[in-house]
């Protein structure tokens, strides 16, 4: 069943059973023995800051009493977005058939409407029906939301020192995973002086032999970049291109239908054909409703050189039992529905309003800028002051003003100049949160000046000091 799947290496530690046990005096007292246990080595690396330090600094302002606009998180339910009530009907009319397991893919009705929905995908966007293999309900996934699918496809694909491919910025949970599972994430740069569009001479210049696979996040989170179509191709004809075996293309979709300005979302599933495909997507968030923890992954592509790893991946859907059975009830009329995200995103609809809101602001501002979305529910916004912190700073502004961010730094990026900004808060909270941001930055700006300030007035006291030890150095070797 296993026959491609590499055997496991032996630990050094197998052949002496007692290399790891430590004997115990049984005459010391326990209390004496007991050391602090710590968390797997595999861990030690992962961050996920948007649920960190200041997430729960912000809890704790919360407890006392206090209010804390929180613009740091994509969970449209918190701020009154509703799931479609399509989706919430037909939950409550299934439950009682939602008691028992479910298969490990999931629900073969919802699997079947995921298939149709992505063959119509293809066809408007030129990919076919992706050759002499279409796609079936057997290739299909149904998750625990899609974190839970990401887990998943790294666990199932990494060895120990395996490399993936992932953009920087990226959505941390990325990077978390690969780690985790004893994989190194090894990033090509989305520089802001490009738009956050990365270029593919340099993502080519990071494969390695030991490149597993390439993650695409598209529309991007958490710039809001959509990814040109020609991009897009070069990275699929990378993958398959890739002269040291199968190289999967992972797209992350999440956020494919949400879009502005009729700008229009390449599917990779649309492109790539000769090597495996794996793309995630969701009910959380353009039908708005995370807590459902209803997510899907489509393999398509070239899967006959993929036996191994597909198998994998069925036997950790089968290891999990199911996923949760009452909200893959929701995925017919989700899919089949009137797509109610459509209005939001257009003019009038209110993330289309919110992202106004943020580019009117900023552009008003002394001291951001941005590069405009054109799709997902975020601003990553550059903050244009010398030596800028955005940890220092998301930490103050939560502190002084009650409005809690994501710092840039948190999406793996070497810089500390930016920040990140949801869409979710209602217009009049969300102007008052820049309003916010603006004013601590003026803060920041006057003890940066007043800084500069003092620190020429020591320049100047050094230098006036070094002129008269240099006068009265010229004065005793009687130059005057």
């Amino acid at each position: 069943f296993f026959s491609d799947c590499p055997q496991p290496m032996s630990c050094p530690d197998d052949a002496d059973p007692q290399a790891k046990r430590q004997k115990t005096d049984p005459q010391v007292p326990l209390a004496e023995t007991t050391q602090n246990i710590q968390c797997c080595t595999a861990l030690r690396n992962v961050k996920y800051e948007i649920r960190g330090p200041l997430a729960a600094r912000a809890e704790e302002i919360e407890r006392s009493g206090q209010p804390v606009m929180k613009c740091n998180i994509g969970n449209p339910g918190a701020f009154g977005f509703e799931a479609p009530a399509v989706v919430i009907d037909a939950i409550k009319a299934n439950v009682g058939k939602a008691v028992p397991y479910a298969h490990q893919q999931g629900l073969p009705e919802a699997r079947q409407v995921l298939v149709e929905r992505f063959q119509k995908l293809h066809k408007e966007e030129g990919g076919g029906d992706q050759g002499a293999d279409p796609i079936t309900i057997s290739d299909i996934y149904i998750g625990n939301g899609v974190s839970e699918l990401i887990m998943m496809t790294m666990r199932a694909l990494l060895n120990p020192g395996d490399e993936i491919l992932l953009p920087s910025p990226d959505y941390p949970l990325w990077s978390a995973a690969v780690s985790m599972h004893g994989g190194v994430p090894v990033y090509y740069d989305c520089l802001p002086q490009n738009g956050f569009v990365p270029l593919i001479e340099d993502i080519r210049a990071k494969v390695t032999s030991r490149t597993r696979a390439v993650v695409v996040i598209n529309p991007n989170n958490p710039t809001g970049v959509l990814y040109p179509r020609q991009l897009l191709q070069d990275i699929a004809d990378m993958a398959e291109e890739y002269p040291f075996g199968g190289m999967v293309v992972f797209a992350d979709e999440i956020y494919d239908s949400m879009v502005f300005d009729g700008h229009r979302m390449t599917h990779m599933s649309s492109i790539v054909k000769n090597t495996l495909c794996c793309s995630f997507g969701g009910l959380s968030k353009v039908y708005r409703a995370c807590g459902f923890r209803v997510g899907w992954l489509l393999c398509s592509g070239d899967r006959s050189h993929a036996k191994g790893y597909l198998n994998a991946l069925n036997m950790l859907s089968g290891l999990r039992l199911c996923s949760n059975v009452p909200g893959q009830y929701g995925i017919k009329p989700s899919i089949e529905g009137i797509q109610s995200i459509d209005a939001l995103m257009a003019p009038g609809g209110r993330f289309y309003e919110a992202r106004k809101v943020i580019i009117n602001k900023v552009a008003n501002s002394k001291y951001m800028s941005l590069r405009e979305p054109q799709g997902a529910m975020y601003a990553f916004v550059k903050i244009n002051l010398p030596d800028f912190d955005d940890q220092v700073f998301a930490l103050d502004l939560v502190e002084q003003y009650r409005v809690l961010i994501a710092p840039g730094s948190s999406f793996n990026v070497p810089y500390r100049d930016h920040i990140r900004l949801t869409l979710l808060p209602p217009l009049d909270m969300l102007a008052n949160a820049l309003d916010s941001i603006e004013a601590l930055l003026e803060k920041h700006a006057e003890k940066l000046e007043a800084a500069n300030e003092e620190a020429l007035k020591i320049m100047k006291t050094l230098r006036a000091g070094e002129d008269h030890a240099r006068i009265m150095a010229l004065r005793a070797k009687g130059s005057f």
